[in-house]
């Protein structure tokens, strides 16, 4: 009897697929856009309090509702990945291409995980550059110490559409972020991971306003 008990559960835990990394994640998110359309993943992928910006802040699915997949949707890739030490909240940030380098930029999408295992993003912006980032491949997420954990942070700011700011941290208050939208419509997007001692800056995104 142990041992067929030993052998059922040795099969559950061969059937069962390891736990989704935020890489893993992002990865889905971009392979979707180019097999079910761009608009459609972006909204699958999103949380119900998701933002873009178009550039001022925009409720994603209220953006996304009736918009039509392009023809040709964007591609993008994990460059630099930053996890919370609780492992529920992480920024990526990497690189996008756009009809086959027609046009490059970068991205960087807050993601945190939800009850089920499963990953949504609640921020997704980038801008576009004249060279693109010569990032990839097989990378590793950097993961916030966990030893005296950082203390709340004061200052952050949920989504305010009269003052064009937001932000947000892990439950854990490992990963921090913010951002704040220019009325002409240039943005800052900063983000900072605790490393046992104190906070260290490791996103500085700089997102020039459109032009007129």
């Amino acid at each position: 009897m142990i041992a067929f008990m030993l052998l059922a559960a040795a099969q559950v835990a061969a059937a069962t697929p390891p736990p989704q990394t935020v890489i893993d994640a992002e990865r889905a998110f971009a392979a979707d856009a180019q097999k079910l359309g761009q608009w459609t993943a972006f909204k699958a992928w999103s949380a119900p309090d998701a933002l873009m910006f178009t550039p001022q802040p925009v409720k994603a699915h209220d953006f996304l509702k009736d918009r039509k997949d392009p023809s040709t949707a964007v591609f993008w890739w994990p460059g630099a990945s930053y996890v919370s030490c609780d492992g529920k909240t992480a920024i990526n940030t990497g690189p996008w291409v756009r009809e086959w380098g027609k046009a490059v930029g970068y991205f960087t999408t807050v993601w945190k995980r939800q009850p089920g295992g499963g990953w949504k993003w609640v921020y997704d912006a980038g801008d576009t550059l004249k060279t693109a980032r010569a990032q990839g491949g097989d990378i590793n997420p950097v993961t916030a110490s966990c030893v005296a954990l950082a203390p709340p942070v004061s200052g952050l700011h949920d989504y305010s559409p009269i003052m064009k700011v937001g932000g947000g941290s892990s439950e854990d208050h490992t990963l921090v972020w913010n951002w704040h939208v220019m009325a002409d419509g240039g943005r800052r997007f900063r983000a900072y991971l605790w490393n046992g001692r104190t906070m260290v800056l490791v996103i500085d995104d700089q997102v020039a306003a459109p032009p007129r």
